[in-house]
């Protein structure tokens, strides 16, 4: 079993910034990801970023140069860096353990941006 917390949201203006950040706490294997996803209400779950255990990241093309995201691997957390924010980035932003075969949830965290 594994608990994922996130946190770090908020309310914040257009081209601010905010961190979120993801913790995994539990039985952890040698190899998963932490994945981030964002989800407005009415519209599809949408992929973000992730990091693999590994150290390997990726951020979702569309996003690349606003957002970036790091793993603390002694900490297995994980941090979503997002820049120049837009009122088109307000979700909440859910947070995945994936090792592979199951698959974890946090419960979510609201990130507001507007004027």
């Amino acid at each position: 079993q594994v608990h994922v917390v996130e946190s770090g949201g908020g309310l914040v203006q257009p081209g601010g910034s905010l961190r979120l950040s993801c913790t995994a706490s539990g039985r952890i294997p040698s190899h998963y990801s932490i994945d981030w996803y964002r989800q407005v209400p009415g519209q599809q779950r949408e992929y973000v970023a992730r990091t693999f255990g590994s150290g390997t990241t990726d951020v979702v093309y569309s996003l690349k140069g606003r957002f970036t995201i790091t793993l603390d691997s002694a900490r297995n957390t994980n941090y979503l860096q997002m820049n120049n924010l837009e009122p088109a980035d307000t979700a909440v932003y859910l947070c995945r353990f994936w090792d592979g075969g199951e698959e974890y949830w946090g419960q979510g965290t609201q990130v507001t941006v507007s004027s």
